[in-house]
This record gives structure tokens, sequence and C-alpha cells, in this order.
């Protein structure tokens, strides 16, 4: 092959892949079917999620530390993690599970946040995670099952 066929099949490939974005930008997604994810709710979960990887490893911290009034505050924000973990993918997914997923995600929420005002005053990472619970909380109300 000569560059000169080189250059003109590099082209038409170029050119295909025009085609093609242009095709997937145009094309109609009134079939996809699921709760739709707010942008509100899917920055909610992300909030939730770094806040309480933030507080989970402070109560760990100070479970090492013999603070083991820490332990129920670890539990909760733990249970919290693997559901808003979970709600995110399926948010992300546009999942029709999306609402049921939310309305036990509200439950955790409610739980975690709960546990975390109890050592609010103390620790600063606690507040974090309960605030960022609670917004989560309401976001998943507004699609919930």
């Amino acid at each position: 092959m000569n560059r000169r066929e080189l250059l003109v099949g590099g082209i038409a490939l170029a050119g295909a892949a025009m085609v093609g974005n242009a095709q997937a930008a145009t094309h109609d997604h009134a079939h996809h079917h699921g709760a739709m994810a707010s942008g509100a709710l899917t920055l909610a979960i992300s909030d939730c999620i770094q806040k309480g990887e933030v507080c989970l490893n402070h109560c760990i911290d100070l479970l090492g530390q013999g603070e083991m009034d820490m332990a129920a505050c670890a539990r909760t924000v733990n249970e919290m993690l693997a559901v808003c973990g979970a709600l995110q993918q399926l948010a992300n997914q546009n999942s029709k599970q999306l609402a049921r997923m939310a309305a036990i995600a509200m439950d955790v929420c409610k739980q975690c946040e709960d546990e975390c005002k109890k050592h609010a005053a103390k620790h600063e990472q606690c507040k974090a995670c309960g605030e960022s619970c609670a917004a989560c909380y309401a976001e998943c109300k507004k699609i919930a099952a």
C-alpha cells in the first residue's frame, strides 16, 4: 500500500466516524425506561459517598484509639456507602430499579444521619456525613417508589 492509498483510506474512515457521531447525536432516546436521575440526585449521592468515606475513615481511626462508641457510626456509614454505591450505579445507568433503590437508600441515609448526629458536635466528619445523608435522603424522596 502506498502513501496515497493510506491517506485516502484514513480520510474515508474519518468520514464514516463523523457520520456515526452525527447519527448518535440525533438518535431518539425516548424509548429508554426507568426513573430519570436528576443532576441534583447524582450530586447528592456523590457527596454522600465522599463524606461517608471520610467519616468511616475517621471512625476507624477513633476505634483504633479505643473509642468504642464510634462502632455504631462506623457500621451505619459502611452500610450507607454500600447502598449509595449501588444507587449511584443505577442512577448512572438510568435503571428501571432506580426508584425502588432510592426508597431503600432513604432508609439507610436516615439511619446514617441519625447516628452521625450523635457525634456531630465533637466530630466534624460525622457532622458533614450526616448533613450529606440528609441531602441524599431529600433527593431520593423525589423519585422513590
